[in-house]
C-alpha cells in the first residue's frame, strides 16, 4: 500500500503492509467554491458585532494580528479581504503584527509569501517581540496573579482585529481565536506562565479541550484585557484550501470554527497500535525538530505503551537555534530525569513546555526520527533515534513488536488527531 506523507513541499511515498495498516486522515472536506465571496459574506454579516465597515471610523487606529510562517494560515487570501473592509480607513492607521510569540521574526521574503507584496509594501508591517519589553506594556494581572504583559501597539489601538487559523492543538485545545493575542501577542514573562509545568502537566490541556484547559482558560482571560473587537477565523483542508470562515465575536467565531474542526480532525480508533507513522504535516509546519513534537503528540495518543513513532519531519529549520529547547534537553541523557526537573523546578524557562510534552511522549514509546537536515548527531542530542528509511524501519519494528503487531498512519500528522473510541 503506498501512502504519502506529508513531508516538506514535495511529500514522501512509502509503501506499508496492506494487511496490517490502517490509514487515518482528516475528513477531506473541498474547499469552498468562491472562497473570496464567503469571505465577503463572513466579513458582511458577522457573529455578535456590527460589520467592520460600520465599526471603525477613519481616525481610528487599527491593529490587526496575524499568524507567523509556522502556521499554515490562508492569511494571503484572508487578509486582503478585511483590508478592503477598511478601505475607508488610511493605510497609515493599520498596523499588522506577526503574532510570533516566543518565535523568531519572519523575513521580509516570509512575510510576502504570508501576505504578499503590495500590502508588505503599503502597510506597517510588525514582528512581535515578545522579549522587548520597550514594545510591551503591562496590563494587569489574571485571577491567578500572572502578569499580562501585551505589545504596545496592539494595547494603544482603538479596534483590535484577529486574523486566524483553527486547527486542534496540543496542549492549548484548539488553536485561533484568543491565541491570537496570547501568547502571539505576549510578553515572555507572561508566555513562560501560561506555558509553565502545572498548566502543560494538567490531564485536560490536550487536544480538542478549551474550556476547562488551564492553558486555555488562562488564554481567554488575557484576551478579554484589552479586548477583541473583531475576529476572523478559518478551517482549511490539506490542499490549504479554506473549507469555513467565521467572522464577527471573538468568543462565538472561535467556538464554531473548533466545532468544525474538530469534526473534520478528530478521528475515533478502536485500538491502540504497536507502530504508529506521522508527520508534521509537511512545510511550514515541520521546518523544525520542535515544532515535529506536535506530529509526535498525535501519534503519542494510540500508540501502545512500548509502542514505536516513526516521524517524517523535514525540519530545514534545524533544531531550531533560538529559544532553549536543544538546551534543555542537552542537561540530560535521561528524558526521565529532565521530566523530572521541569516538574520540580519554581520557574519557567523557554521551551520546556516542549521538552515536557516530548518526554511524556517517550515515557511511553520509542520515538524514531526522519529528517532530510538534521544529522544522526543532532537526532541523537534530541534523545531521538535517527533513521534514514522508512520502509526499513517499519520492517525492523514489526520484527520488534512480533506477528500480531497493527501499523497506524497519520500521512497529515496532528491535522489528524486519533482517539481512543472509549476514551471521550
Amino acid at each position: 500500500m503506498l501512502v504519502k506523507l506529508a513531508y516538506g513541499d514535495s511529500g514522501l511515498e512509502v509503501d506499508f503492509p496492506d494487511h496490517i495498516t490502517d490509514v487515518v486522515e482528516p475528513e477531506y472536506v473541498p474547499g469552498l467554491p468562491d472562497e473570496s465571496a464567503a469571505i465577503q459574506t463572513a466579513l458582511r454579516n458577522p457573529i455578535g458585532v456590527k460589520p467592520l465597515r460600520q465599526l471603525i471610523s477613519p481616525n481610528q487606529k487599527v491593529a490587526i494580528s496575524i499568524c507567523d510562517i509556522t502556521r499554515p494560515s490562508p492569511t494571503d487570501i484572508v487578509l486582503p479581504h478585511i483590508l478592503k473592509e477598511l478601505s475607508h480607513i488610511p493605510a497609515k492607521n493599520i498596523s499588522i503584527l506577526v503574532a510570533t510569540g516566543t518565535h523568531r521574526s519572519n523575513t521580509g521574503n516570509e512575510l510576502i509569501d504570508m501576505i504578499g507584496e503590495n500590502i508588505v509594501k503599503n502597510y506597517n508591517i510588525i514582528n512581535h517581540d515578545c522579549f522587548d519589553r520597550t514594545t510591551l506594556n503591562l496590563v494587569g494581572e489574571t485571577s491567578d496573579g500572572t502578569s499580562i504583559w501585551l505589545n504596545k501597539v496592539w494595547i494603544e489601538s482603538d479596534v483590535r482585529i484577529t486574523c486566524g487559523f483553527v486547527e486542534p492543538h496540543f496542549f492549548a485545545g484548539f488553536s485561533g481565536g484568543p491565541k491570537m493575542v496570547a501568547p502571539g501577542l505576549a510578553g515572555f514573562d507572561t508566555i513562560m506562565a501560561l506555558h509553565n509545568a502545572e498548566r502543560i502537566g494538567s490531564p485536560k490541556a490536550v487536544w480538542g479541550i478549551t474550556h476547562g484547559n488551564p492553558v486555555h482558560d488562562t488564554v481567554r482571560e488575557i484576551s478579554e484585557v484589552t479586548g477583541v473587537d473583531f475576529s476572523v477565523d478559518v478551517t482549511i483542508n490539506k490542499n490549504r484550501e479554506i473549507t469555513s470562515v467565521f467572522a464577527g465575536d471573538l468568543f462565538e467565531v472561535h467556538k464554531a470554527a473548533c466545532e468544525t474542526s474538530k469534526r473534520i480532525v478528530m478521528k475515533p480508533v478502536e485500538h491502540e497500535y504497536d507502530i504508529v507513522v506521522t508527520t508534521n504535516s509537511g512545510y511550514p509546519l515541520d521546518q523544525n525538530l520542535y515544532q515535529t513534537v506536535k506530529g509526535l503528540s498525535a501519534a503519542a495518543q494510540v500508540v501502545k505503551k512500548g509502542g514505536t513513532i516513526i516521524c517524517a519531519s523535514e525540519c530545514r529549520d534545524g533544531l531550531p537555534s533560538h529559544g532553549e529547547y536543544s538546551k534543555i534537553l542537552s542537561e540530560s541523557n535521561s528524558m526521565t530525569k529532565l521530566l523530572e526537573s521541569i516538574n520540580q523546578s519554581k520557574t519557567t524557562r523557554h521551551d520546556q513546555w516542549q521538552v515536557q510534552v516530548q518526554a511524556k511522549i517517550q515515557m511511553r514509546a520509542e520515538v524514531l526520527i526522519k529528517s532530510d537536515y538534521l544529522t544522526d548527531v543532532e537526532i541523537r542530542a534530541a534523545h531521538f533515534n535517527p533513521i534514514h528509511n522508512i520502509e526499513d524501519a517499519i520492517q525492523t519494528s514489526i520484527a520488534k513488536h512480533g506477528k500480531t503487531t497493527r501499523i497506524c498512519v497519520l500521512p497529515e500528522g496532528p491535522q489528524t488527531v486519533p482517539y481512543l473510541v472509549n476514551s471521550v
